[in-house]
């Protein structure tokens, strides 16, 4: 599914999202363990938070973050049950990825050719996704987060990714009015938010990866 998007840069943060701005730099591109920002809410607080953190969920209960290589994404249908990912939704640790765009491969040539997705309107949006606390050995402290997906076979927009016969898959959005809710979301109230992506509102245009020494 989603293994590289546009993070929301920073001068958004205040005038589209009304977040504070970051105070940290993050890539303008995110892959898979690279950092960038998230909203959540923390255990000890009722307020919302922005927070640097790693893509890739790393379990508590984790010996190194390697892992973070498979738990990028995470099955709506099998989040509350999977090892990785299950301790996380029991404990409402939902979060926020605001994002430009995302990137998937379309196969329509016979080779994979990457799509950028993004709004109609080319504003940002916020996407579901979950996170965890992981402590190293030596002492320091790392959050991380795996975006939400869902069935996407039937979709306008995302049915057209993925190889042939491969499940087709989105993120899910969550839109202006329900951010706060689904960040305050109580135990089954959060499948509530789990929905398809709003076809209306999406366009997809390729995207091709440049080479640096091409850039």
């Amino acid at each position: 599914m989603c293994i590289n998007f546009i993070p929301a840069p920073r001068s958004v943060f205040t005038t589209d999202l009304n977040w504070p701005e970051p105070t940290f730099e993050y890539p303008k591109e995110t892959y898979v363990s690279y950092r960038a920002p998230i909203r959540l809410i923390a255990p000890d607080s009722d307020v919302a938070e922005l927070r640097e953190a790693m893509f890739g969920l790393v379990p508590f209960w984790s010996k190194d973050t390697k892992i973070s290589r498979h738990t990028y994404n995470a099955r709506t249908e099998t989040v509350g049950s999977k090892p990785s990912y299950r301790v996380a939704w029991k404990k409402r640790r939902y979060a926020l990825v605001p994002m430009a765009g995302f990137y998937e491969p379309d196969y329509e040539t016979g080779k994979p050719t990457r799509w950028r997705i993004e709004r109609q309107d080319q504003d940002i949006f916020t996407v579901a996704a979950i996170w965890d606390y992981w402590r190293s050995p030596d002492g320091s402290g790392l959050t991380s987060f795996s975006l939400l997906t869902i069935n996407s076979d039937d979709h306008p927009v995302m049915g057209r990714f993925h190889a042939p016969g491969d499940e087709k898959r989105s993120l899910v959005i969550i839109p202006p009015g329900h951010r706060e809710g689904w960040l305050n979301a109580k135990d089954k109230e959060a499948e509530s938010f789990l929905t398809p992506m709003p076809a209306a509102e999406f366009t997809a245009r390729p995207d091709p990866r440049v080479p640096p020494n091409r850039r």
